[in-house]
């Protein structure tokens, strides 16, 4: 391990600058999520169960919401991209909290599909800002900062929803994202390289047409070879205009997610599992608590939760060699199962130390891997695909939590959500073991 990675990118400006941007913008939703459980349990009366229907709900709207904003940022800037979260997220967040339960879902929906891009607006940039093994140590600094952010943003919201203020506390967390969100479009930090933003209008169309001959058919291929005759091509090939143009726009809608192979796909579900069992251990410790009636003590168990994440973040974003995301989910699942057994605040506290350590590490290690296996062309698009995985286990995570916490007991949110954990990576490490029989046998 060497330590001395973080100085050296700490003295970087821009990256400086990203990070701290990051984690003042991420404090209002960081607080969110509390809050609004809070509010239809305390607030609306409802169970834990609907209260995770209503995180699922905005979650979905997040993750169809997310591959479109990171797609407008990659065509037309951040600063245009950010427009519509900027006006939503306080009208939005100001009506939420004064409808009933029925009228909050399909607003937290829209809310979820507007909301501010802020984490993957801050890997794609710390993917242009930082190369080779640089990017460890930022993805792993962008983690850690994270963390310290959920250090302080639960806490807060469940003092403010317990001491009856969540109409006012939903309402700031829309109006401060809004101006997070300004701040972010002030500062534009880069989401294309130098290289990237400098490649010519004539490099890019032959990058397109090289992208749609190699997706499409054979003889579309022998037809796009020469791409100055195109019309004697045609006539060669047998094509008609109708013919050759389906054909083409086959080609560019299979170009087009020419960067989602296998590899991909695996470190998107790597993120829904991560997801899954965040936001079930999330509601399962406010379930606990309240349950106990200890829900002001509720920001004891997320620092030390998140503090175990900081300092597992610090420890691999100090590693010489990356570490198989799936193994680290696996791992963080497991250890998630015993938080079920706690008994008080303190053994609960306890017990999330060793998932929590692993927390930072899995984002960490699936963030590199995006950026990785991903160019940086597509790279906005790709990240809002991950975020839209992440939101998807969260949007899985609550609800599934919350029907076992409805019907055993809050034991039975972290017992859920860690066994499909461990069964999802279980799953995806058999399914890798084949495919690497398969290409050794070709």
């Amino acid at each position: 391990m060497n330590f001395t990675l973080y100085r050296e990118l700490l003295a970087v400006a821009p990256i400086r600058r990203l990070l701290v941007v990051g984690m003042i913008a991420r404090i209002p939703h960081s607080a969110a999520g509390v809050l609004l459980t809070l509010h239809i349990v305390l607030t609306l009366g409802q169970g834990y169960a609907a209260a995770g229907a209503a995180a699922a709900v905005m979650t979905v709207g997040i993750a169809l919401g997310a591959p479109w904003r990171g797609r407008r940022v990659d065509t037309v800037g951040l600063r245009k991209a950010l427009i519509p979260s900027v006006v939503s997220e306080t009208v939005i967040w100001s009506i939420v909290p004064h409808v009933s339960y029925q009228w909050l879902l399909p607003l937290v929906f829209v809310g979820g599909l507007l909301t501010l891009p802020i984490f993957s607006v801050v890997r794609q940039s710390l993917g242009v800002l930082a190369d080779g093994d640089q990017r460890r140590t930022a993805f792993a600094l962008d983690a850690i900062s994270t963390e310290m952010v959920f250090m302080v943003g639960p806490a807060a919201g469940a003092v403010v929803a317990t001491s009856g203020q969540s109409v006012l506390g939903l309402t700031i967390v829309g109006v401060s994202t809004s101006l997070a969100g300004l701040f972010l479009m002030w500062f534009n930090p880069p989401t294309r390289s130098a290289a990237g933003n400098g490649a010519s209008e004539a490099e890019e169309q032959a990058a397109a047409a090289m992208a749609v001959a190699a997706a499409a058919p054979a003889h579309v291929q022998e037809a796009a070879a020469e791409l100055g005759p195109a019309t004697a091509e045609r006539r060669r090939s047998g094509l008609g205009w109708m013919g050759l143009r389906n054909a083409g726009l086959r080609g560019r809608a299979a170009a087009s997610f020419a960067w989602f192979t296998a590899s991909v796909a695996a470190v998107f579900a790597v993120a829904a599992g991560a997801g899954m069992v965040l936001s079930g251990t999330d509601v399962g410790i406010v379930a606990a608590l309240e349950t106990n009636g200890r829900e002001a003590e509720i920001g004891i168990v997320f620092v030390f939760w998140c503090a175990a994440s900081v300092l597992g973040g610090i420890v691999y974003g100090a590693l010489h060699r990356p570490v198989s995301p799936i193994l680290l989910l696996m791992g963080m699942a497991a250890l998630t199962i015993p938080m079920g057994f706690a008994t008080d605040t303190l053994t609960l506290s306890l017990l999330s130390l060793l998932p929590g350590f692993l927390c930072a590490p899995v984002l960490s290690a699936a963030s590199e891997k995006v950026a990785d296996l991903v160019d940086e062309a597509r790279r906005g698009e790709a990240m809002g695909w991950y975020g839209s995985a992440l939101t998807a286990g969260i949007a899985l995570g609550a609800p599934l939590a919350g029907l076992f916490i409805d019907g055993v007991g809050a034991w039975g949110g972290f017992v859920s959500v860690g066994v499909a954990g461990v069964l999802l990576c279980a799953a995806g490490i058999a399914l890798q073991q084949r495919r690497r029989r398969r290409a050794a046998g070709s």
